[in-house]
């Protein structure tokens, strides 16, 4: 399982029929990211809601 399985960015889409990062990503990050190189992501947010919701508190 990579990071961006559980990023808040990383959404299946169903026209493609499978998921993409939501994020803008330039061209070298791009290709980082279709290489699955793209270790050290600065855009990675945590998709665990129960996270977000502890924050709030």
């Amino acid at each position: 399982m990579s990071k961006c399985d559980d990023c808040m960015y990383f959404e299946y889409d169903e026209e493609f029929g499978y998921s993409v990062c939501q994020q803008d990503l330039d061209e070298d990050e791009m290709r980082l990211f279709i290489q699955d190189t793209f270790d050290n992501c600065p855009y990675y947010r945590s998709g665990d809601e129960y996270s977000i919701v502890r924050h709030q508190n």
